[in-house]
């Protein structure tokens, strides 16, 4: 992942309603994998409780959206997985100035997404009408 992108100040997550089925996109605070991996790190203050990470645990497959790029995503949770000290020091690390985050940072469930961009459709030349 990019710098730029690293440091951009939230991502756009979409995730498959659990029992909609339909699309439900939030803005969400993030922080880049360390060591060149293509993952991101994201904290839930509500837990399995917020609609996010529910809609996660049922249809894994999610959208990101960082600045002007776009990628497919795997999410799962880390709680318990030895990348959890990571995921909830980077997110940290990354908006800890704004206030005290350190509760949150201690008690939100920490989840990572694997992504691969998606590729960008090339626009078909225009045809001329003759």
């Amino acid at each position: 992942m990019t710098r730029a992108l690293a440091a951009a100040e939230y991502c756009y997550l979409t995730t498959t309603g659990r029992r909609s089925g339909q699309p439900h996109r939030i803005e969400i605070w993030f922080a880049a994998a360390a060591g060149g991996r293509d993952s991101i790190y994201l904290l839930a203050g509500g837990r399995a409780r917020a609609d996010w990470v529910q809609n996660l645990r049922a249809h894994p497959a999610v959208r990101v959206e960082i600045l002007d790029r776009a990628f497919a995503g795997t999410a799962r949770v880390v709680e318990g997985l030895a990348e959890e000290p990571d995921a909830r020091r980077l997110v940290y690390e990354k908006y800890r100035t704004r206030d005290e985050l350190e509760a949150w940072r201690d008690e939100a469930l920490p989840v990572a997404i694997d992504l691969v961009e998606e590729r960008r459709r090339p626009v078909a030349p225009r045809r001329s009408r003759r």
